[in-house]
């Protein structure tokens, strides 16, 4: 049976943070015209949580929506940005192998085909691509320096930082991908928005690849984005700064692959999953800023899962929450301990990943993450030379 246009919108904004504009978004579902997704990755590095799990769970419920996903695999991004070394035919390689490979096997974690979703390589769609590059420039020619300066922040570039010109082509770039592939719903996390504004605001002037609808007019992409997962480690400053913005702290204490005690990887085994999260940041009776609690809303509840926690008799007995707003009353109100909160969402991800971590259990996938580790060591290393 075919969802409504209701539960279609239900679906696609479920979970999001944004929604540029929802009003659109509406436009869009009620055309009855296709809806065609795309989210581009840079080839940075192991595929933790926040890549892996938080992407595929939106990517779920897109095509259970009946969207037409594409994941951009954006080797010439990593390569601009320095990532594992800069070597150009070692991202290529690791995108079409260990990245895409880890992509397909975290949708599988969630019960969906990864053959309903196609795959990109970034090379491959600017090849011989005169009408992209033609868009570049169309998106330059209509955004300021200073915006392209501003929006380096894309890059996990802080603004205001001294950066190789390479780097302002980047936002172009980003924002162009999105007219060379013909898409009119935009994924990313929130840390990329400034490059879909960039995309609406240039969209209505671009003349090389315009993005149209089906009576030929010329049109904005819809853009959504998803909250940043939380890092597990205690953030620098604790309790958050009274100053400082919600999000900005929340953005500073990002799950980061750079940082592998902060994060929990697709293939990590079930041994490493409960050391990281034992260890993990969670301050009691504590709700907006708490790691581990974050994980069980993004990653359990809001995909439709619940949450079993076997807890020992004299701590209250085993609990089963069966909606995020139990979960966070329980915490609020000290009745349940951060201890068995960290059992419990550990043993939830564990078997939650199972299917990824079978996947990777082979030797020719064990061989991909260890040329990911060895490039991000000569990375790190050349970072400190």
């Amino acid at each position: 049976m075919n969802p409504t246009t209701e539960q279609r919108l239900t679906l696609i904004t479920r979970g999001l943070e944004e929604t540029m504009t929802t009003a659109d978004l509406v436009q869009l579902l009620e055309s009855g015209e296709p809806i065609r997704h795309y989210i581009g990755f840079e080839i940075s590095g192991k595929i933790h949580l926040g890549t892996g799990l938080m992407c595929m769970a939106k990517i779920r419920d897109f095509l259970d929506a009946g969207v037409e996903c594409t994941i951009l695999l954006a080797d010439w991004h990593t390569w601009i940005n320095d990532k594992l070394g800069g070597d150009r035919e070692a991202i290529r390689a690791v995108a079409l192998n260990y990245f895409q490979e880890g992509m397909k096997a975290a949708l599988r974690c969630y019960d969906r085909d990864p053959s309903r979703v196609k795959f990109v390589l970034g090379t491959d769609l600017y090849h011989c691509n005169d009408a992209y590059w033609a868009t570049v420039i169309d998106v330059a020619k209509n955004t300021t320096l200073a915006r392209m300066q501003r929006s380096i922040t894309i890059l996990g570039r802080r603004e205001g930082e001294s950066v190789d010109f390479a780097k302002l082509i980047y936002p172009a770039m980003q924002a162009a991908d999105i007219f060379a592939l013909g898409v009119n719903l935009a994924h990313a996390g929130m840390d990329q928005r400034k490059a879909h504004v960039i995309a609406r605001d240039t969209a209505l002037r671009i003349r090389s690849l315009p993005l149209r609808n089906a009576r030929g007019e010329q049109i904005k992409p819809v853009s959504v984005h998803h909250p940043l997962l939380l890092g597990l480690r205690k953030p620098p400053i604790w309790p958050p700064p009274e100053n400082e913005s919600l999000q900005d702290f929340r953005a500073a204490m990002k799950m980061s692959k750079s940082d592998p005690a902060s994060a929990v990887f697709i293939h990590d085994s079930p041994e490493e999953i409960r050391a990281k999260i034992r260890r993990a940041f969670c301050p009691p009776q504590e709700v907006t800023f708490n790691p581990v609690l974050d994980w069980a809303h993004r990653l359990l509840f809001e995909s439709g899962r619940d949450l079993y926690i076997d807890r020992t008799p004299e701590n209250g007995g085993p609990v089963r929450f069966d909606t995020w707003e139990e979960l966070s009353e329980a915490y609020r109100s000290g009745a349940l301990h951060p201890l068995d909160l960290k059992n419990g969402v550990a043993e939830a991800l564990i078997e939650l990943l199972e299917p990824a971590r079978r996947i990777f259990a082979d030797a020719e996938h064990q061989r991909w993450i260890a040329e990911v580790e060895r490039l991000q060591g000569l990375q790190s290393q050349a970072g400190k030379n």
